[in-house]
């Protein structure tokens, strides 16, 4: 019988059936190889493959490829699971339902019913959103090479290390589909004014407040704003404007902020006419009506990969300090400025604000503290030359839905043999980070959304951008007289870590984190054998060694080629050590253990 006209007609599933379950097959390969890896789980070799003996009484088997720093690459097809049945028989069926083998493993890898449960929310949301993605398709990875950076983010998938990289607590399924990069729906930024008792705006040099106005709002917007604050009733010149993510305004600032908005302490003002749309990370925006314009990192109170994406208040005040003193030194090496061409994309002005009675509490967690601020970051476009593509390192681990590797369609675009093309990749991003990291001392935890990619019309890769510097910079703790006078003043703005400590943010986040992936997309797609492409990575390292020999004691110090590296589980560290629990701070990660490195001498 037909609906009635008045009834309103139910939306398709975002997912067909056999879309969820190849989602769920995929997801349970990359938490056995990734589990295991972390040594949350023991794989037994059985001859012709592997399997997983669960304490819950479940056996999983599977085929896999051994990988760099003793990872087991998970054939998503070869997956068994052997539980015994109610008549005393073990059989084993295909498996693929990665959501029933965490609470089979949950035991396993000691984890609580609490944590289990909500890490199962995670691992939902992650299926929904890669098995719409599977539903749907997408570009292929030729048709991936003509979008720009901004756009070419939308379509990426999410961390490699975390199983379940889109979690995004606090997010209804409307507001993945509105906000999330995946949905690549285009959204305008809320504007407030916030009384300066309670915030404060800091720039760089070159950068007033009444400058980033300028350059962020039109004169009819910064007038309409202004009239806003008339008709209120307040003193415009008392207040720090501030744009605020829609979904935090309406689900964070409202509520917490309620007596700051009731008593004129913060005003709304309005919508800004230009359109952004959010990066891999959801809380930095890109101005897609002005792409000139400067990159928002916006606080969002949502849950995501370990941590709630707000951004602390430190974070806000020390941005432009940061920025100015990383300019110094860069600007002051003709090195990365001349022959790296390296770019560092300023986080130049920021708004910190803080909440006026939660900041007074001892002990509050963070979550609470984080939900009203911004910076502003130079954009990619206003930095690239105009014939230059900039893409994310990340992107090259991208597989569309024929199987087909970013990285392979790159390599095949630039008419180079994959050798000669890595070679220039490595060049492109190890060099730069190599010189910060033994000249200096520091290091920007450079992952592969972090790091981005300047390739020319051929699509080889020419220069290095770095971003997110206040939130991941890093320097030692030793003397290094290069560094000069540091942005310290009486607050604690630059973390200072062993030597040790600082390398391992080089080794987690470029080798393992996204060599360790690249390398088997490399062996199957472009025909450069695993070993060969460690052997490449090393030799560049000791090309660089070679370079600077009166950098010799640092090499030491800072030893990217040692046999043994230590294992950092970030999975471990959400389900087994951190688990849920309100904090204080951002937690620091311990190791657990130790991996075989593939850049130690043959």
């Amino acid at each position: 019988m037909a609906l009635p006209l008045d009834h309103p007609v139910p939306d398709l599933p975002d997912v067909s059936p056999a879309a969820w379950r190849e989602a769920n097959r995929r997801l349970l390969a990359k938490a056995l190889g990734e589990w295991c890896f972390e040594d949350m789980l023991k794989a037994v070799e059985t001859g012709d493959g592997y399997r997983v003996d669960l304490a819950s009484g479940t056996t999983y088997a599977f085929r896999a490829v051994p990988g760099a720093y003793g990872w087991l690459r998970v054939d998503p097809d070869s997956i068994t699971r052997t539980a015994t049945g109610m008549l005393g028989n073990a059989i084993a069926q295909p498996a693929w339902d990665a959501q029933q083998f965490l609470i089979e493993a949950a035991t396993t890898i000691d984890s609580d019913p609490s944590t289990v449960a909500t890490y199962l929310t995670e691992l939902s949301a992650t299926l929904a959103v890669d098995a719409a993605r599977i539903t749907h398709g997408g570009e292929t990875a030729a048709e991936l090479r003509a979008l720009g950076h901004t756009e070419l983010e939308c379509r990426m998938t999410g961390h490699n290390l975390l199983v379940a990289n889109k979690g995004r607590i606090g997010f209804s399924a409307t507001d993945v589909r509105r906000y999330a990069p995946e949905a690549g729906q285009p959204l305008k930024l809320h504007w407030v004014a916030v009384h300066r008792g309670l915030a404060e705006f800091r720039g760089t040099s070159e950068l007033s407040e009444r400058e980033i106005l300028a350059r962020e709002l039109d004169e009819d917007t910064q007038a309409r704003f202004t009239a806003v604050l008339e008709r209120a009733g307040v003193d415009p010149d008392a207040y720090v404007w501030t744009p605020v993510h829609p979904w935090q305004w309406d689900h964070a600032v409202q509520i917490l902020h309620a007596a700051d908005v009731a008593q004129r302490r913060i005003v709304p003002l309005g919508e800004s006419p230009d359109a952004y749309l959010p990066g891999q990370s959801i809380r930095t925006m890109a101005n897609v009506t002005v792409p000139e314009r400067y990159d928002v990192k916006l606080p969002l109170k949502i849950l995501n990969t370990l941590v709630w994406r707000g951004i602390p208040p430190h974070c806000t005040a020390g941005a432009p300090v940061v920025t100015q003193w990383l300019r110094g030194l860069v600007e002051r090496d003709p090195f990365l400025t001349q022959e790296c061409r390296t770019v560092f994309l300023g986080e130049v002005a920021s708004v910190t604000v803080h909440h006026p009675y939660l900041s007074k509490l001892d002990e509050a967690p963070y979550q609470y503290l984080e939900t009203l601020g911004c910076i502003w970051r130079e954009s990619v476009s206003a930095r690239k030359d105009p014939e230059e593509r900039v893409r994310t390192f990340a992107s090259l681990l991208h597989t569309d839905h024929t199987g087909r590797a970013f990285v392979a369609e790159l390599v095949h675009a630039s008419g180079l043999e994959p050798q000669d093309w890595l070679r220039r990749l490595f060049d492109t991003l190890l060099v730069p980070i190599l010189h910060v990291l033994y000249r200096y001392g520091v290091t920007f935890n450079p992952h592969g959304q972090n790091t981005l990619i300047g390739y020319d019309d051929n699509d080889v890769p020419t220069r290095l951008y770095l971003k997110d510097f206040v939130d991941d910079v890093c320097v030692s703790f030793t003397d290094v007289p290069e560094r000069g006078p540091e942005p310290d003043g009486h607050d604690h703005v630059l973390p200072r870590k062993h030597p040790s400590i600082i390398r391992q943010h080089v080794v987690d986040q470029v080798f393992v984190g996204h060599f360790r992936y690249l390398a088997p997309l490399c062996a199957d797609q472009l025909g450069l054998p695993e070993k060969t492409f460690w052997r490449m990575v090393r030799q560049t390292v000791l090309d660089f060694h070679k370079r600077f020999p009166e950098l010799s004691e640092r090499f030491a110090e800072y030893d990217l080629l040692t046999p043994e590296i230590p294992r950092y589980g970030l999975n471990r560290d959400r389900i087994v050590v951190t688990r849920y629990g309100d904090r204080a701070l951002r937690h620091a990660l311990y190791p657990n253990g130790t991996h075989p490195s593939p850049l130690a001498a043959d």
